[in-house]
């Protein structure tokens, strides 16, 4: 029998599949990998098995339709839930996919009552508030995958714009994960050099508007969501939580008035440990990124108004 502790991850499609292929190469723990779809979480588990041959990692992946496999999970990913179509506002897709985090959620609940999860599943502010309502965990267990995703973004276009290795640029987006993300320029830096100083404020503002945008920009060429970047991302997170790496990174977490923000999920930094948010960090912001992310909490706020729960 395995000995090794486990991480579950909810949706075998491309985000969530992605997740599961990075968690195995990182070798530390065992996946498991659940959808309603008969054949899917399996094959996709048996593949990314025989990948360890190749890649020389341990493989134990385990496919499965239902949350037996899943019992005593440390950390739970939560993926699954109907990907943005062209044309459909994320406001769209709330109530179909509240029913499918609530269904989600008391199930991991039931069977891994002590897990951190991870929710990765859009409109991702307001699902994180599903998952934190029907699981009835403490907030610092609760938590969303976007600002890390939001971030790499923006770290993107940086280094191509600057010519910089991605490894040096160092950036922040706040707020919620939509077109009301706030990139907070004044703490984005290459090699510690302030960006303003690099680049001219009307191509900072291009990169800003893309960022803000990069998810319908890949859902335009692709016409589905994007999902390397996005399991990479969630994978970042399990990591630091199993292995008490105590990163800052920015996730989607419970505010009790920080930033001036009540009772709401929002992207903020946060240091990720072994007891999943053990502290919420607050930036500096200059003027307008205040006032910024006061519209993004508003913005929120209107997407969790349309929840039933």
């Amino acid at each position: 029998m395995s000995k090794r502790r486990k991480v579950t991850v909810v949706g075998a499609g491309n985000v969530g599949a992605t997740c599961a292929q990075v968690l195995a190469q990182r070798d530390y723990a065992d996946v498991v990998l659940v959808d309603i779809k008969e054949g899917l979480p399996q094959g996709k588990a048996l593949d990314i098995n025989q990948m360890g041959a190749v890649l020389g990692y341990e493989p134990n992946v385990i496919g499965s339709n239902d949350y037996d496999a899943t019992a005593g999970s440390d950390v739970v990913v939560i993926t699954a839930g109907l990907p943005r179509s062209p044309g459909m506002s994320r406001d769209d897709l709330v109530q179909t996919n509240e029913k499918i985090v609530k269904d989600v959620t008391e199930k991991v609940a039931a069977s891994s009552p002590d897990a951190i999860l991870i929710v990765v599943s859009n409109p991702l502010d307001a699902m994180c508030h599903v998952a934190k309502n029907v699981s009835g965990f403490p907030k610092e267990r609760v938590f969303g995958q976007a600002g890390i995703l939001d971030t790499a973004r923006l770290q993107t276009f940086i280094a191509w714009e600057t010519g910089a290795s991605i490894k040096d640029v160092t950036a922040v987006v706040l707020g919620g994960h939509g077109d009301q993300m706030v990139s907070v320029i004044s703490a984005t830096t290459v090699g510690g050099v302030p960006i303003r100083k690099l680049v001219a404020e009307e191509k900072i503002a291009a990169m800003v508007e893309r960022t803000a945008k990069g998810g319908g920009e890949v859902v335009q060429l692709l016409g589905t969501s994007a999902w390397y970047a996005p399991g990479a991302a969630a994978a970042q997170m399990v990591d630091s939580i199993m292995l008490d790496e105590k990163r800052v990174l920015p996730c989607t977490a419970y505010l009790e008035g920080e930033y001036g923000i009540e009772g709401l999920y929002m992207g903020v930094p946060v240091k990720l440990g072994a007891q999943g948010i053990e502290q919420i960090l607050e930036v500096d912001l200059d003027e307008p990124e205040q006032a910024a992310l006061a519209e993004s909490a508003a913005a929120v706020r209107d997407v969790v108004s349309v929840l039933s729960t």
